[in-house]
């Protein structure tokens, strides 16, 4: 008998496996807190004895050398990824041995990487799972334009390739376990449902039904922005991915927070949206540690900037840690917990801004148009699906940047939901504005009598 266990990296959108049998298994595509994966196989009573990673990943930074070093383990990565540490180099066709009656087959599915290898595992030689990374996901593939530009299309061409090349090779029965789609912007598109195999992706994937070139041209149409700190992933998981340092942060007093604020670091209130827009300290942001915390910050955030955490408690604080080292964001420079009333020096008040929903900004009708900013901090394909007649159209992942385009005015911000609404309330708090946090969902725009136009 063999297992599967799936680590959720719910913040990054992602999934690591442990996989195995009565003794030893395989770890595939760590995480970097590699503890988690050693408390998995605990569980199981297993030892580590392989490590494989599906290709150099763009979106996290890997923790597959430590982990090897760690247990002893083989670190299998793909022969054509160019790395500077020792590992055994993997090639198409090539197996290893994961226990008594499992073994993994190495399958080159180029597309997401140009060196991209999935893993078959077999029992009694038979295939029962495909550890298959990038390449084939829940209804969709990996993206094809985080290497390089110019390979782009040559890319989603192989990616068409070796997503047949699975569906051909393996039984319809066979188990689809990848490491992307299900939130990371690794993915063209978002996983439709928690599990899959074959025969219901030969059903329901593009890459699967569609000739190759319409593929290829509905992939390359519904690519989304690259998140700003990918340019930093790939390099780091070359030279390997350091050891992290969870250990607790030095603690933050009020003048030392205001120091921090005044020398134009970031200051990261990690509570909920709802209890930030109630009171914080006046030019600190909030991205909510239950919300995409690394994603958001990391892709925001200009690389390298100290960063002060300041949390409810410690275990936001521990939890914030595991969820940026995972993007290369180390070692906080300090933190706090509690809340305003501890992190503000004597004599200094809260600031706050009010929340409201669709409703709310439809009883504006008839109030002076020239005082009311309405602006959606959603991605462009959302926009496209349909927008507010008459709205601003700012990404939350460049609005840091282009604060000075957002028209005079008191501006009611919305998203699809209100996470990325808050975290867009808060840089425009920050930086003085008067601003309305529209915490709803979008679907209410129209139920509220607003006019909602689309392409």
């Amino acid at each position: 008998m063999f297992f599967v266990d799936t680590i959720e990296l719910e913040g990054l959108g992602n999934r690591s496996y442990l996989a195995g049998g009565e003794r030893t298994a395989v770890a595939v595509d760590p995480p970097r807190d590699i503890d988690t994966v050693l408390a998995a196989a605990a569980r199981r009573g297993v030892r580590i004895s392989t490590v494989v990673e599906t290709h150099v990943h763009n979106d996290y930074v890997t923790g597959g050398l430590e982990l090897a070093r760690i247990t002893g383990a083989a670190y299998l990565v793909p022969a054509g990824a160019r790395v500077s540490f020792a590992r055994t180099p993997v090639a198409d066709g090539d197996t290893a041995r994961v226990d008594t009656d499992l073994t993994l087959t190495a399958v080159a599915t180029p597309g997401h990487t140009p060196h991209h290898t999935a893993y078959v595992l077999n029992e009694d030689g038979r295939p029962v799972a495909a550890f298959t990374g990038g390449s084939l996901l829940i209804g969709t593939v990996g993206r094809p334009d985080l290497v390089e530009p110019r390979l782009t299309e040559e890319l989603a061409r192989a990616q068409h390739a070796s997503a047949r090349r699975l569906a051909e090779g393996l039984p319809d029965e066979t188990a689809v376990l990848p490491t992307h789609g299900f939130g990371s912007f690794c993915s063209s598109a978002q996983a439709d449902g928690d599990s899959t195999t074959i025969g219901k992706e030969k059903e329901s994937n593009a890459a699967l039904s569609v000739d190759v070139d319409t593929f290829v041209a509905d992939l390359l149409a519904g690519l989304e922005d690259v998140p700003a700190y990918y340019t930093h992933m790939g390099p780091a998981n070359a030279a390997g991915g350091a050891p992290v340092d969870l250990t607790p942060p030095a603690v933050a007093a009020p003048d030392e927070i205001a120091a921090r604020l005044a020398a134009g670091e970031w200051v990261v209130d990690l509570r909920n949206r709802i209890a930030f827009a109630e009171g914080h300290v006046a030019g600190s942001f909030n991205f909510e540690v239950d919300g995409k915390l690394a994603t958001y910050l990391a892709w925001m955030i200009p690389w390298g900037k100290p960063v002060t955490l300041l949390a409810e408690s410690p275990e936001q604080i521990a939890d914030a840690q595991r969820e940026l080292v995972r993007v290369g964001i180390d070692r906080p420079a300090a933190a706090a917990t509690g809340g305003p009333d501890r992190w503000l020096r004597e004599g200094e008040r809260p600031a706050s801004f009010p929340r409201s929903t669709f409703a709310g900004l439809a009883g504006l009708a008839g109030q002076d148009a020239d005082r009311i900013v309405v602006l959606d901090v959603r991605r462009g394909s959302e926009r496209a699906a349909g927008w507010i007649e008459g709205s601003v159209h700012i990404p939350i992942h460049q609005l840091h940047q282009r604060l000075g385009e957002v028209p005079d005015g008191t501006v009611w911000v919305h998203c699809a939901g209100g996470m990325r609404a808050g975290i867009a309330a808060s840089l425009l708090d920050a930086a003085g504005r008067d601003v309305v946090a529209v915490d709803d969902g979008f679907d209410a725009a129209a139920d509220a009598g607003l006019t909602v136009a689309a392409s």
